[in-house]
Order: structure tokens, then C-alpha cells, then sequence
């Protein structure tokens, strides 16, 4: 190899190593650890980030940025074996008393009992509108993905692709949408046995701890809130925003039946003796 070759490959080297620094880092630039005396670690270059439980404390993180609509993807592995009494969270919200706010809450159990994926979503400070399903899969063997779109239409949420829960904007009818208030996503790992488990009968095996969740591959194609300005503009790219105005195909709606039909095990709006004077109003949209 001559000399001009050698540099040219030393040069490529160089651009490619710094390149993948880059894309590894993007826990670093997204996030910061918010709470956990360090029980709540980047690993791997920025290319990992695990949360930690023990009887003292648990930890969080946040993100950076404040986001007013997007499609947001993180990879999730839960704490596997003996979990009760534990929840790891993953959610958006804003700030406030009549905060927004995009749930997820994936709650503990035995070993060898199912995770419950507990959904919610907040507008205007109300929530109360739950939705439970089991999972398809051990969430604690690998990593898998866990999506929420945000657009001015409605909120799916996805798992590995495949919607599991939509939420459309009813304000025609008089129901609170989340579309003003830019939101934060925030992860938290918790010990919640007063609840969590069977109601709370299953408390936390503190022996079995730290317990821990780690997080990778986090996405965001999303409009970004600073100075009271969003980074997408009405000369965006249609393309690049195409989420903006995304909803559910044919094939997708199926899905999303078929995960309502065998994995669901609890819908707000079935649950008539919670709400005796009638079911929400968006319960009664198709």
C-alpha cells in the first residue's frame, strides 16, 4: 500500500470511527440521569442506559429535549425473574396541574407470571382511562420496542410495530386532547408494592435485588419545543413529518384488533360499574 493509500484508509478509519462514536452516544445527548445516587447508568459509549432498584432507592432519567407531537421509539428490557412489587415507567407529560401525559407502566410480577403492560392517557390533568394488556412475548429475555406516535389526530401505542392501543382526538365531543403543551419523556424504576402486584397483596423480594431495566436504540422523529418555537414548520418536509398526519391502515387496524381481543385485560371503557353515569364520552367513538 503506498503512502496516499495508507493515508486515505487512515482518513476513512478516522471518519468512520467517529461516526459510530456519534451514533453510539445518543443516550448522552438525549437523556440525563435525574435521580438514583447512581443507581441509573450510561454503559457502553452511551449506547446503553440501565436503571436500578434496591430497598433505598430507585432512579430515573429524562429526556433533553421537550417534544409537541412525534414518533417516539425506545427499546426496553425489563427486570427479569421475580419482579412484584416493581413498575418500570416510561411516559411522556408536561408540567403543570392540568398536565398532559402518555403512559406506559410495565408492572412486576412472580416469576413466571406475566408482565402487565398498564396504559394511560392524561389531558388537561384527567387521566383514569386505563388500558392492561399481557404480552406476547417474555419482555425480560431481549429488548423490544415500545412506541408511542403523537400526532394532532390521535395516539397509537405500538410494540415491536404492532399497535396495541389508539386514542383519537374526541374533542369534537367535548374531550381533552393532548396538542398544547409540549411533553418530556421521562423513565422511571420504582417500588410500588402497595399496588403494583395483585392489588398489592405481592410485595417487593428485596433479596432479589438490585433489580434492574436498561434501555437502547432510542428514536425520536419528532417536532422539538425551545423558546416557544417547534423545530417542524408548515415548509417542512411532508415527508419527513409523514407521522404528523399517520393513522392506522387496514392491516394495522386488524392487528390491533387481534391484540385488543387476546391480550387485553382491562378496558376503562367496558368497566360500567366504575363510571355509573355512563362511560366516558370517547368510549362511545368507534
Amino acid at each position: 500500500m503506498d503512502s496516499s493509500s495508507a493515508l486515505f484508509m487512515y482518513l476513512a478509519l478516522t471518519l468512520l470511527s467517529s461516526f459510530l462514536t456519534l451514533t453510539a452516544a445518543n443516550l448522552y445527548q438525549d437523556f440525563d440521569i435525574t435521580w438514583g445516587d447512581g443507581r441509573g447508568k450510561m454503559l457502553n459509549n452511551g449506547d446503553l442506559l440501565s436503571l436500578s432498584l434496591d430497598k433505598a432507592s430507585g432512579s430515573g432519567f429524562q429526556s433533553k429535549n421537550e417534544f409537541l407531537f412525534g414518533k417516539i421509539d425506545m427499546q426496553l428490557k425489563l427486570v427479569p425473574g421475580n419482579s412484584a412489587g416493581t413498575v418500570t415507567a416510561y411516559y411522556l407529560s408536561s408540567k403543570g396541574s392540568a398536565w398532559d401525559e402518555i403512559d406506559y407502566e410495565f408492572l412486576g410480577n412472580l416469576s413466571g407470571d406475566p408482565y402487565i403492560l398498564h396504559t394511560n392517557v392524561f389531558s388537561q390533568g384527567k387521566g383514569n382511562r386505563e388500558q392492561q394488556f399481557y404480552l406476547w412475548f417474555d419482555p425480560t429475555a431481549d429488548f423490544h420496542t415500545y412506541s408511542i406516535l403523537w400526532n394532532p389526530q390521535r395516539i397509537i401505542f405500538s410494540v415491536d410495530g404492532t399497535p396495541i392501543r389508539e386514542f383519537k382526538n374526541s374533542e369534537s365531543i367535548g374531550v381533552a386532547f393532548p396538542k398544547n403543551q409540549p411533553m418530556r419523556i421521562y423513565s422511571s424504576l420504582w417500588n410500588a408494592d402497595d399496588w403494583a402486584t395483585r392489588g398489592g397483596l405481592v410485595k417487593t423480594d428485596w433479596s432479589q435485588a438490585p433489580f434492574t431495566a436498561s434501555y437502547r436504540n432510542f428514536k425520536a422523529d419528532a417536532c422539538i419545543w425551545s423558546s416557544g418555537a417547534s423545530s417542524c414548520t408548515s415548509s417542512s418536509s411532508t415527508n419527513s413529518n409523514s407521522w404528523l398526519s399517520q393513522e392506522l391502515d387496514t392491516a394495522n387496524q386488524d392487528r390491533l384488533k387481534w391484540v385488543q381481543k387476546n391480550y387485553m385485560i382491562y378496558n376503562y371503557c367496558t368497566d360500567a360499574k366504575r363510571f355509573p353515569q355512563g362511560l366516558p364520552p370517547e368510549c362511545n367513538t368507534s
